[in-house]
């Protein structure tokens, strides 16, 4: 049986999700009629949201200390990211998602129902392939994107991003 104050997190979590991705599809939305470096920002910051929420998760959810200490990684260096890249969208006009991904907050879900070994496997697979789907982004914005500002932080970026992946390749 799950404790109440359990049941209220996961109520929380639930709720902000789903407010959280109305946001998504409003800036993601504008971001789409806008195109290219405004449509990376949304991406970006949505990605850099999810992995912290997931890590955070990690936190209290995961069993391997190994899962944990990567988890928080995580949260340090994707927060870090996307104070970054809020600064860069302020002085720039471009708006952050401000919330996960639509389409990961089922994971997300999953993940908060799931604890130790379970857990481990379930993040390590999700860690991956959202470090997958971040360097292909990163890797374009640095070479294709319009905004100086953006291309850069997208570069100097980059490498972080493919060092995480390799970390949660080694999980």
């Amino acid at each position: 049986m799950i404790s109440l104050s359990k049941q209220v997190a996961m109520l929380s979590l639930a709720g902000a999700m789903a407010f959280s991705g109305a946001l998504y599809a409003q800036a993601d939305s504008a971001a789409m009629a806008a195109g290219g470096d405004a449509q990376f920002v949304v991406k970006a910051s949505a990605a850099g949201d999810t992995e912290v929420i997931a890590s955070r998760l990690a936190a209290a959810n995961a069993q391997s200390a190994k899962v944990k200490t990567f988890a928080a990684t995580m949260v340090r260096d994707h927060t870090a990211a996307n104070d970054k890249l809020r600064t860069i969208a302020q002085k720039n006009g471009f708006t952050m998602a401000g919330a996960a991904t639509v389409e990961q907050q089922p994971d997300l879900m999953k993940l908060q129902s799931l604890h130790g070994a379970d857990f481990d496997k379930a993040y390590t697979a999700m860690m991956q392939k959202d470090h997958q789907d971040a360097v292909a982004l990163f890797n374009n914005e640095s070479s294709s994107g319009q905004n100086a500002a953006l291309k850069t932080f997208a570069a100097q970026t980059l490498p972080t991003l493919q060092h995480h992946l390799s970390m949660a390749q080694a999980l």
